[in-house]
């Protein structure tokens, strides 16, 4: 482990502070020379005097050439806000492909155009704005260069109207909604549109078809013709009001009617230094988790959506891995009150960034009132990489222990992390190291990974290696494995692409991957080798067929159903063999469809079969219906008969307009005993404010009997003071 950590940071010597990539692609912006009207239409006299970005390459299926589909980006600014237009022109007049109206789609399903800002020019931290070709929004903070997260939602406008030949794509964007330093002449910028009628994602500055378009290591160059005026006084108040009726049907108490007020303030020290604050917060908008079949030993993830904690989120929840997160900030008032919480996240300068978080939770029953605070420090160091520190504190207040059974008085994590990335983004990677400190417990609680990517075009290939104490501990964390307590884990992969000239396929070819973990002692106790082989087709469906094979040293007693029945025995080996297949059909198709299946052994000797599919159909752009289904038959001799676990999931997503939306989903879940309906109504009846409607039920399976439900109202308003 340590020998690969100094092969990580050796590696180093790879980045250079070299010119940027795409330096020459530079865009002058100026002050409009008149009022600009946000209506979707180019006849405004300002934007005949700015500057014409054209010439789009192309990104996909090739990037070797200028894009087919004509498009055409201006830029210019006032003293409160950046004005964007951009005119894609269609070369299939008509074509039209999108999902709904619904607000941050997904990328890959709908034409759309959007922009990347690096404010900082720091080729890793920045915004993007945008808007499918039937005017649905998109917005997103940027994180690590190529991470956009599209929970992140603030204060902008836009308008978008379709033609025949092209779709125009206007908007406004204020000052006070980003973070920036006003004496920066330069910022990254990129501009990204999709064209389903004709496969193509193309951008202004090139960009390498294995990157995402947004990658912003590969932006060009915003020049602004003077220092930026600064955003001035900025703190914006978001009270909100709710009502929630709720009713548990089995217990047949009385229904409980709660009303309740909070709310947050987003304060803005300067220009790219931000203060939130939150009092009494509600979730009760927030969609309920999509519900998964859990065949694993450990905790499934489920992400952040809460708004409070999203804002330049990458400083705490992007510390460590995916199964070695030493923060999760789901672990907080969920279960519990949360009363209130302070974030101060954002920029120092250009290299240093800063994230204090502090909440403080209600005592509920056996879980005492509980503080939780976080500080995190991070460092620009060569062209892209960064060096960071992370403290987390869990601390427990007026503990009895009499009452508060099985709480700990205080759980705190401490790390520290190299984050590698090439000005070329070919070399990717990241090395962490974590201590923990929790009451009458020293010693093994370390733990230590480092993983390190190379991406080309056509080959590729990872190494990732995990070493965890067995003393480790993250109660505010997500590490799913620490149930091993104590493991080495390796995971190296491998994987090459031939790209073809066929009218059916763009590339295909193999993968190779293993996951292997070793005990305490040195003993291997789970070995998974996958062997895949994958097709990307022209229409941007994709493929593929895999092989694998599995050993399994149980731990602990496990029964593999996850159903509450017999259990196998700790120390058990178990070997078996699978195969399968998946497939996801073309998204320029109104019906859309993909499937997987898995069949093979399992546990004990058994076997399993796994059929997964999902049905959708699009009324566009305003219905938008999909349907799952999961199922599973495991059959194990030691049970007497087959155990079949469905999971059902029909949806439907109505979008009356871009600022109306009407979800509603079922889910039925047999290996939970549950059938849930969810249905939410949003009317962002301003930018920023909601009017929410939103109800629930859980019910029985075997007669739908309810066995609680609940009705929300809320209404949210954003205040610019």
């Amino acid at each position: 482990m340590y020998r690969f950590l100094c092969l990580l940071l050796c590696c180093t010597s790879l980045l250079t502070f070299a010119q940027k990539k795409n330096e020459k692609f530079q865009y002058h912006i100026f002050e409009a020379k008149g009022a600009i009207k946000i209506d979707g239409l180019e006849n405004d006299a300002a934007w005949q005097q700015t500057e014409l970005a054209k010439d789009f390459h192309m990104v996909t299926p090739m990037d070797t050439s200028l894009a087919r589909n004509k498009t055409e980006m201006r830029l210019c600014y006032d003293q409160h806000n950046l004005y964007i237009i951009a005119v894609c022109y269609k070369a299939v007049k008509g074509s039209f492909v999108v999902e709904s109206l619904k607000r941050d789609f997904n990328f890959g399903l709908n034409d759309n155009f959007f922009v990347v800002l690096d404010t900082f020019e720091d080729l890793t931290n920045g915004y993007s704005f945008g808007a499918s070709a039937a005017g649905a929004i998109w917005d997103g903070q940027e994180a690590d260069g190529t991470m956009i997260n599209l929970n992140w939602d603030n204060k902008w406008h836009c308008v978008t109207r379709n033609y025949e030949d092209r779709y125009v794509w206007e908007a406004a964007i204020p000052f006070k909604t980003i973070r920036y330093r006003p004496d920066n002449l330069r910022w990254g910028i990129n501009g990204s549109r999709l064209d389903l009628a004709t496969n193509e994602k193309s951008a202004w500055a090139p960009v390498p078809r294995q990157f995402q378009s947004a990658n912003l290591g590969y932006a060009g160059v915003l020049v602004w013709d003077k220092p930026l005026p600064p955003a001035g006084k900025n703190i914006s108040l978001i009270p909100y009001a709710l009502t929630s009726i709720s009713k548990n049907q089995l217990a047949k108490t009385p229904a409980d009617i709660k009303p309740n007020i909070g709310g947050d303030a987003k304060i803005a020290l300067n220009s790219s230094l931000n203060l939130d604050l939150t009092v009494n917060p509600d979730f009760s908008q927030v969609e309920v988790d999509v519900q998964q079949t859990n065949l694993d030993r450990f905790e499934l993830f489920f992400p952040e959506r809460r708004q409070f904690f999203l804002e330049n989120a990458d400083l705490f929840a992007n510390f460590g891995f995916a199964t070695l997160r030493p923060f999760f900030s789901r672990r907080i008032g969920l279960g519990v009150p949360l009363l209130f919480g302070a974030r101060l996240s954002g920029k120092l300068d250009k290299n240093w960034r800063i994230g204090v978080l502090d909440t403080q939770t209600k005592e509920d029953g056996a879980t005492p009132a509980q503080n939780f605070a976080v500080v995190a420090l991070q460092r620009k160091v060569f062209a892209r990489s960064n060096v960071g520190l992370l403290m987390v504190n869990k601390q427990s207040l007026n503990l009895d222990e009499s009452v508060h059974k099985g709480a700990s008085a205080f759980n705190r994590n401490v790390g520290a992390e190299f984050n590698l990335a090439s000005a070329n983004n070919i070399w990717t990677g990241k090395a962490t190291v974590l201590k923990s400190f929790s009451p009458n417990v020293s010693g093994n609680d370390v733990a230590i990974a480092s993983i390190l990517n190379y991406n080309k075009a056509n080959f590729f290939w990872q190494w990732r290696q995990e070493y965890v104490g067995e003393n480790y501990n993250a109660e505010v964390g997500y590490v799913p494995n620490a149930a091993r307590r104590g493991y080495q884990m390796m995971a190296p992969n491998v994987g090459y692409l031939f790209f073809v000239n066929s009218p059916l396929l763009i590339s295909h070819g193999p993968l190779l991957q293993s996951t292997l973990f070793w005990n305490k002692s040195g003993r291997l106790t789970d070995n998974e080798t996958f062997m895949a082989y994958n097709f990307n087709f022209r229409n941007r469906a994709i493929g593929m067929a895999w092989v694998a094979t599995n050993y399994v040293q149980l731990l602990a007693p496990f029964d593999p159903t996850n159903t509450g029945r017999e259990k196998l025995a700790a120390g058990t080996k178990h070997y078996w063999n699978s195969f399968g297949t998946e497939f996801t059909s073309s998204p320029r198709n109104r019906f859309t469809y993909s499937f997987a299946t898995r069949y093979g052994g399992f546990y004990a000797d058994g076997t399993r079969l796994n059929l997964r599919t999902t049905l959708g159909y699009r009324f566009q752009p305003y219905v938008a219906t999909k349907f799952s289904v999961d199922y599973n038959i495991i059959k194990v001799p030691y049970l007497q008969k087959p155990v079949e676990l469905l999971l059902l999931g029909p949806r439907v997503d109505v979008t009356f307009r871009n600022n109306l939306f009407w979800t509603t989903f079922v889910q039925y879940n047999n290996q939970a005993d549950n059938v849930n309906l969810n249905t939410r109504l949003q009317w962002r009846y301003q930018p920023a404010s909601d009017l929410f409607i939103v109800y629930t039920d859980n019910y029985l399976p075997e007669n739908l009997m309810v066995k609680n439900r609940a009705l929300v109202l809320k209404l949210t308003y954003w205040w610019n003071i």
